[in-house]
């Protein structure tokens, strides 16, 4: 019973990242090409577990060549934001596209000038989705937890598009 539900976990998690694949678009190009012009650094915001993933998405980033920096986005009302410059691109995860904390740093984000990235779960109808320049569809099929609380698929989803993003950026960059 127990390998049995582990694997049906991994299963409905690898399903979740292959269903990714057909819906990979230009929008996906364009932040690539657009992170390879810029001057400035790729930023990373996210809450809760997105947050997590975001960290992790920033970490593989920096240890492969990309300036990135993770911004959480309650700190970046109370003073952080500071960091942030016209030339940054801001990547904000939100399964929901309508996570309070990242969606009022949008107009901020919109003055300063940056150009703002989504990844959402809700990439048409979402707040996220409609205040972006770039919107990334990582809808999945169904999450991993049996009552479908518990982010698992979704997060996994993101980690995966954080990965092609760093992966992509390390052959565009040359990074040896």
């Amino acid at each position: 019973m127990i390998l049995e539900e582990a694997k049906k976990v991994l299963k409905t998690e690898a399903e979740g990242i292959e269903s990714l694949i057909s819906r990979l678009d230009q929008d996906f190009e364009k932040l690539v090409k657009h992170n390879y012009k810029s001057s400035g650094r790729l930023i990373v915001s996210g809450i809760g577990k997105s947050g997590k993933v975001g960290r992790k998405i920033v970490a593989t980033l920096i240890s492969t060549g990309t300036r990135a920096l993770f911004l959480h986005p309650v700190e970046a009302m109370h003073g952080d934001l500071g960091q942030v410059g016209s030339d940054d691109i801001l990547l904000e995860l939100s399964y929901s596209g309508e996570t309070d904390e990242l969606n009022i740093l949008l107009p901020s984000i919109c003055r300063l000038g940056c150009t703002t990235v989504a990844f959402t779960g809700n990439p048409t109808e979402s707040t996220l989705a409609r205040s972006s320049d770039i919107v990334i569809d990582v809808s999945i099929p169904k999450e991993a937890c049996p009552m479908g609380l518990a982010p698992t698929t979704s997060t996994t989803a993101m980690l995966a598009l954080g990965d092609a993003l760093a992966v992509v950026l390390i052959n565009k960059h040359q990074f040896k």
